[in-house]
This record gives C-alpha cells, sequence and structure tokens, in this order.
C-alpha cells in the first residue's frame, strides 16, 4: 500500500512538473453591434447587425514549452470569425483558411524572439507582432469614420524579428515574399519589408515604424509601396493623450499625409476615447483634366465600460468628410476613385452600441 502511494505521488509529481513545463490556452473574442449609418447619398439610416464592430471575433490557441536555460518554443494559431452568421473572417475573402488571421511558431531567449508564419505587418494594428502606437482608438471600431489610414494588413510567407528590451526599447524586423508572387521565380515575387521601434517606458508609449513592399509579383508597372508611421503617447493618470503620423506612397500615384489627435480619458467606472484625422494628399496618377487632390476629416468618439473583467459594453460614434477627388456625392464617384470598400463612409456619420466578451 505504501509503494502505491509512493507510485502515485511520483506520477502526480511528474505531471505536476509537465504541466509547469508545457501549456496550451485557448483563448477569442466575441463582439456584436448595433450599428446605424448615414450619407448625403442615402435615404434613411440603414440599421444592421455588425460582427466585430469594435474587436473583431476570433478563437485561437495558444502555447508555450519551456526549453530550459532561459529559451522556450512556442506557438500562436488563431482564426477570424463573424458571430452574426459563423462564417470565416478577419483578413481573407472567400479563401479556405483554416487560421485566418495569425499561424506563428516562434523561439525565444535572451537573443530575442524569432517567429515565422502567417503574420501582421509591424504597423498593421493586429497580431503579435504589431507595434503601432499613437491612437487611441486602435485597430477597432471598424467603418468608414475610422478610415484615413493604411496599413499593410497580414502577411504569408513571413519571418519577424524582435529584440529584448534594451531600458524599455525594443526593435522590430520583419520580412515576407507572400504578398504577390510568381511561384516559380523568387525574384519576381512581391516583397515586404518591415524595420520598426517600440519605447515603453514609465508613462511613454511610443512606436517609429518603416515598411515597403516592392511589387515586382504584380502585373503591370507597379511602383514600390513605402510607408511610415509615428506614434507617441504618454499616461499622466487622469488623461492619456497620443499623436500619430503617417506617410504613405501608392504605388498607383498617391502620395498621403494622416495626421491624428486622439486621447483615453477615465469617466464613470469605463473609458472616453476621443479622436480626430486628417488625411490630405495629392495623385500623381491623374489624369488630365481630373481631380489629383482629396482629403478626408474624421472625427470619433467611443465609450467602453466593462460589465466584469471580460465583459465589455461599448458606445460609438464618428463622422467623416472627405473632400475634392473623395467628395462623393454617389456611389459612381466612389467607385471612380477606387475606394468603393469605404463607400459611402467618406461623407456621412456612423453610430453603434455593442457588446464585447473575452474568454
Amino acid at each position: 500500500m505504501k509503494k502505491t502511494l509512493i507510485a502515485l505521488a511520483a506520477l502526480s509529481a511528474a505531471s505536476s512538473f509537465a504541466f509547469a513545463e508545457s501549456n496550451v490556452t485557448l483563448y477569442g473574442i466575441l463582439d456584436g453591434a448595433i450599428t446605424s449609418q448615414h450619407s448625403s447619398a442615402q435615404n434613411g439610416n440603414p440599421v444592421s447587425l455588425t460582427s466585430g464592430f469594435n474587436s473583431m471575433d476570433r478563437w485561437g490557441i495558444k502555447g508555450v514549452e519551456d526549453l530550459g536555460n532561459g529559451y522556450n518554443v512556442g506557438f500562436i494559431l488563431e482564426t477570424g470569425f463573424s458571430i452574426d452568421d459563423g462564417t470565416v473572417a478577419g483578413g481573407v475573402t472567400g479563401s479556405s483558411y483554416g487560421f485566418s488571421r495569425e499561424t506563428k511558431l516562434y523561439v525565444q531567449g535572451g537573443f530575442g524572439q524569432l517567429g515565422f508564419g502567417r503574420l501582421g505587418s509591424l504597423a498593421g494594428g493586429v497580431q503579435s507582432n504589431n507595434i503601432l502606437t499613437g491612437w487611441a482608438l486602435g485597430a477597432g471600431y471598424k467603418g468608414g469614420a475610422q478610415t484615413a489610414f493604411h496599413n499593410f494588413g497580414r502577411l504569408n510567407n513571413a519571418i519577424a524579428y524582435v529584440s529584448p528590451s534594451f531600458g524599455g526599447l525594443k526593435l522590430s524586423l520583419e520580412y515576407s515574399n507572400g504578398v504577390a508572387k510568381d511561384e516559380s521565380v523568387w525574384s519576381y515575387n512581391s516583397h515586404y519589408y518591415g524595420i520598426g521601434a517600440q519605447y515603453a517606458f514609465g508613462g511613454f508609449t511610443n512606436s517609429l515604424t518603416f515598411e515597403a513592399i516592392d511589387n515586382k509579383g504584380v502585373a503591370g508597372d507597379k511602383k514600390p509601396e513605402y510607408l511610415v508611421n509615428l506614434g507617441l503617447g504618454y499616461d499622466f493618470g487622469a488623461i492619456i493623450p497620443m499623436f500619430a503620423y503617417q506617410y504613405y506612397t501608392q504605388s498607383e500615384g498617391n502620395r498621403d499625409h494622416t495626421f491624428m489627435l486622439s486621447a483615453k480619458v477615465p469617466l464613470g467606472g469605463g473609458t472616453a476615447l476621443i479622436g480626430t484625422r486628417y488625411l490630405f494628399g495629392k495623385n500623381d496618377g491623374a489624369t488630365a483634366g481630373e481631380e489629383d487632390k482629396h482629403n478626408v476629416w474624421t472625427i470619433n468618439a467611443a465609450y467602453e465600460y466593462p460589465l466584469s473583467k471580460r465583459t465589455v459594453v461599448y458606445a460609438y460614434a464618428g463622422y467623416a468628410k472627405g473632400g475634392k477627388a473623395y467628395n462623393f456625392k454617389d456611389e459612381a464617384t466612389a467607385t471612380a476613385a477606387g475606394v468603393t470598400t469605404n463607400y459611402p463612409y467618406y461623407d456621412g456619420y456612423q453610430a453603434a452600441i455593442g457588446l464585447k466578451h473575452s474568454f
């Protein structure tokens, strides 16, 4: 009997040790909102259920194993879905992705972290390699009043390195040849290159990124795209003001500048988020007689109130107004400008009330 108890105790200790060395976590977000929008080209104010309005609905699995001597290996598998109909979502349309948002395998230790797979770009606003800062409303609150911002999204066939922290400063490098490609010739692929730095110390949360896509794998005479983002923020306790600037050169000839001012303010047990953006630019590829300048102004406000540690109720309102080439009076004008995805939100308002639960 004593031998049996000793054996069970030894087995229990061994099992506890194994779980301490390696663990797997299931996590996710469920987010749904009732939204209403209006523009000068619309009749009425369409109301609908919008999935992932604040944060994209998702579920994922992540794990890490301790290799000893300060090293470990880990993984992230994450997919998005629409809560209103259960379809796959999150960065891909009409695809058969098993994990549409992120698939990452990484090794980390004193040297930093090295990971590869389907990763978010450095200033994409989402996923584990994102270092973008400077905008209080983040990448959520989707809709046209949150537009006037460029990013390179998620990247296939990517590899990323994150340095250890040097007094609050971390450096990031990322590369991908899975943007657009000719399977037979590597040099004909479109390649993404990203370099960035993030500084988080005391009340500061700042970032600076430079990203480029060379567009070698795109048909026709496509020029490279360049994207620079600067984000600044400081936590004063009662308020966190933020500033961000973006410069973007588009392959078709657009050159855009975007300035952003925002803040997070504790209010009534929750958090108020306010922000305004102004984008202006010029299209060097405009044809003769075509308006070559454009601008967009947006104002956004949200309030988030925690019902528990995992559940938040929120309200949002935003307004956007486009000028010159982005002054869309009808869908045909928007289509001609090539921004149908954002029509009609460059000319109108959007409001929402929703519920978000994390697990």
